[in-house]
Formats: structure tokens, C-alpha cells, sequence
């Protein structure tokens, strides 16, 4: 029996990969400096957004993936075909700005987390990892660039383990979740719609969609049979990608609320201060912890986000765009240029003198306001039978997503109406 579970264990890891690379991303150093903003600021009552959310994130997510596999077009491919040249400038205007803010944000918390740890220059960290991540992105072949991103999401763990090591009252946290203390006023409008913003981000979209083109590039057509049964696959690894991904938001705002809240420490700006603040609370290991997280998931999240960039800008210039694609042969020369100048942007904003590290929040806020038009257009595609033929999106997953957008919609109109 042992050896039949390992083939079957084998067999289901292999089957995730784009969703599940996705969803760790999407915890990011902007995303952990949200959360523990969150935590911080409005204890356990900001836990059911990640329960709420999950059930959303994972049907937005699944449309992004199921466009980019059954058409074998990345979004903006598919934007540039269906809609206005203005709607495709304007959605691909807007992914650019929110991702060169989220760079810069991310590679100078990568590169504060590690002086914390070990001192120097945060200056040449932030150039270091910028260059790293952007020398594997271009260099490494797909398949073994794939792999070492699967593996950096265990690095996500660290926050889990974090939540271990304080004290938890249980029975409030699940009160918290079901009958969250709140008071709907302009700052938890705008903490919440940070929250939908990091979770459901549009950079996500775009990335998923692209693997999902990477992951099926040869031009053999597929049965029917063969369709349903990577369909399955994509909705299996979404579903795996996104519960990880929340799993992990929950326990960020968990242990912040059981610490830096309980101790009155309500105001955390970035990452790396949410890290420095929990080592006289929690002790030196909860600090480590939350650091090398910072670290792991930086150096996930930047390929993703540049990557992203490089999908839909190649895309909606008509370039050839792929992480298969050698730079040595000559190929996917644009694609490569415009995810070089992305990660280069964002290292570049780390040495300007407003620290790109404070925008952490706003570039979460920024991700929610955007998302919106981007997800209406991603569900008309979806639904669209000219673009996806006979495999359109079906009734369940059309009123999720659009339920999805209906909610991050709502959310911004209200933050929007209380400024």
C-alpha cells in the first residue's frame, strides 16, 4: 500500500502549480504588512474577511485560468481581441502602475526583513535581491524555475508557526469570525477594502492565466475528454492555491491581533515593523520566523508580479511573451525587456526618498479600486462564447465571479462615499 500512496501523493502534488504558485504570491510582503495592519489596528474582527473572501478569490481565479487555458491566450491577448484598443491600454496602464509600486514595496521589505536579521545596507540588499530574482526569471529554464517557486511556498509556513507560539483564546477568535466587533466607519471601510485588495489582486489574474498558457503551449488540439479533465485540474489547484494562500492571511492577522493589539501597538506601516515589533512580545523566534517569511515569499512574489507585467504588455503589444522563451536564441526579447525594466523600477523606487516601503498599505488599497474594472472584464470574456466556445463559464462559476465583483465594487463605492 505504501508505494501506491506515494504514487498517488506524487501524482497530486504534480497536478498543482499555477494556482498554488499563484496563491502563495499573493502573500507577499505587501500583503503581510496588510494583514498585519489589520491585526494590529483592529484585533481578531478583521479574521471573517478571509473567510468571506476565499470562496470569491477562488472563482475570480478559476475564470482567469480557465480564459487562459481553453483560448491559450493570456488576458490582455484576449482584451486586445474582444474590446476597444482604450479598454486594453487602460487595464494594462493600470496593472503597471499598481505592480511597479508593489515591486518596490516588496524588494525594500525583503531588503529591511534581512538587515534586521543580519545588519548592513538595505540599499544593497534591495539590489541584490532584485537582481537575483531577475537573473533566475530570465536564465532558469520554465520547468526548473516552476519548481523552485513551488518550493518557496513553504516558506509561507513560518507564519503559521508563528501563531504557535503565543497565547490564543480560541473561543473568541471563532466569536471574532462569526460576530465581528466592528464599527463601519471610514478607517475599517478602508482597511477592508486593503484587505480585498491584497487577496483578490489583479496582478494574480494576469500570472495564472499566463501559467495556464505556459503549461499548455503546444498547438495539438485537445479532445473533449482532455478539456474536462484539466478543467478539473485547474478548479483542483485554484482551489488548493487559495485555501493555502488564506490559510496563511488568517494566521498573519491571528498572532498581530494576539500580540501587537493586545499590547496596544495598533499602528504597523510595513512588514519588516511588524516583525520588530513582535520580539519583545512574542520572543526571538516569532521574529525570526515572521522575518524569514518576509524573505521566502519576497522572493516568490517579485518573479510574479514582474512576470505578470511582462504577460500582459507583451500580450497587448503582439509580442511572443514566455518564460520558455531563450534570450540567447533571440527569443521573447520584449517580453523579457519589459519584465528587466519592471524589476529594475521597483529596485530604482526603493532609493527615492519617499521610502516606497510606506506605500505597502496604499498599494493594497490601490489593487482594490483597479480590480474592479478588471474583473468585469475578465467575467465578460469568461462568459463570452466567441472567445471561449463551448466551454464558457457555467451558471455557478459566472454568479460567483460576478458576486466576487459585486463585493470588491460595493466595498470601494463605500470607502469611496465615507472620505
Amino acid at each position: 500500500m505504501k508505494p501506491i500512496r506515494k504514487f498517488r501523493l506524487q501524482r497530486s502534488l504534480r497536478q498543482l502549480g499555477p494556482g498554488l504558485i499563484t496563491g502563495a504570491a499573493d502573500d507577499d510582503p505587501s500583503g503581510i504588512a496588510t494583514y498585519s495592519q489589520a491585526g494590529a489596528q483592529f484585533g481578531f474582527s478583521m479574521l471573517w474577511t478571509v473567510v468571506f473572501t476565499l470562496p470569491l478569490m477562488v472563482a475570480i481565479q478559476i475564470v482567469g485560468a480557465r480564459i487562459g487555458y481553453v483560448t491559450r491566450r493570456g488576458l490582455a491577448a484576449n482584451i486586445r481581441q474582444a474590446f476597444p484598443r482604450s479598454v486594453l491600454l487602460a487595464v494594462v496602464g493600470m496593472l503597471l502602475v499598481a505592480n511597479t509600486l508593489n515591486l518596490a514595496a516588496d524588494i525594500a521589505a525583503m531588503a529591511e526583513a534581512l538587515r534586521l536579521l543580519v545588519g548592513g545596507s538595505a540599499h544593497v540588499y534591495a539590489v541584490t535581491f532584485g537582481l537575483l530574482c531577475l537573473v533566475l526569471q530570465v536564465f532558469l529554464p520554465y520547468q526548473a524555475y516552476v519548481r523552485w517557486l513551488k518550493w518557496l511556498t513553504l516558506a509561507l509556513l513560518s507564519y503559521v508557526a508563528v501563531a504557535w507560539t503565543v497565547h490564543l483564546d480560541w473561543a473568541q477568535v471563532a466569536r471574532e469570525i462569526v460576530m465581528p466587533r466592528m464599527a463601519w466607519d471610514h478607517d475599517l471601510l478602508l482597511m477592508v477594502v486593503a484587505l480585498f485588495g491584497t487577496t483578490i489582486s489583479p496582478y494574480l489574474f494576469f500570472w495564472q492565466a499566463g501559467q495556464e498558457v505556459e503549461e499548455t503551449s503546444d498547438s495539438a488540439p485537445h479532445t473533449a475528454s482532455e478539456v474536462r479533465l484539466h478543467l478539473r485540474r485547474i478548479k483542483v489547484d485554484t482551489i488548493a492555491g487559495m485555501g493555502f494562500s488564506n490559510l496563511v492571511a488568517f494566521f498573519i492577522i491571528l498572532s498581530t491581533a494576539a500580540t501587537l493589539h493586545a499590547a496596544g501597538v495598533t499602528d504597523i506601516q510595513t512588514s519588516a515593523q511588524a516583525a520588530e515589533a513582535l520580539r519583545p512580545l512574542a520572543g526571538d523566534l516569532a521574529f525570526l520566523l515572521f522575518s524569514l517569511g518576509i524573505i521566502g515569499t519576497g522572493l516568490l512574489a517579485v518573479p510574479v508580479l514582474a512576470g505578470s507585467a511582462g504577460y500582459a504588455v507583451a500580450e497587448a503589444a503582439g509580442w511572443p511573451g514566455s518564460l520558455s522563451a531563450r534570450l540567447d536564441k533571440g527569443e521573447g526579447r520584449g517580453f523579457y525587456a519589459v519584465i528587466a525594466a519592471s524589476t529594475v523600477g521597483g529596485v530604482a523606487l526603493c532609493f527615492t526618498p519617499t521610502d516606497p516601503v510606506r506605500e505597502l498599505f496604499w498599494a493594497a488599497v490601490l489593487n482594490g479600486v483597479i480590480a474592479v474594472p478588471i474583473m468585469v472584464v475578465m467575467m465578460l470574456l469568461a462568459s463570452r462564447a466567441a472567445t471561449m466556445g463551448p466551454h464558457a463559464i457555467g451558471r455557478r462559476l459566472r454568479w460567483m465571479g460576478w458576486v466576487a465583483t459585486g463585493a470588491m465594487a460595493l466595498m470601494v463605492v463605500a470607502m469611496l462615499v465615507t472620505l
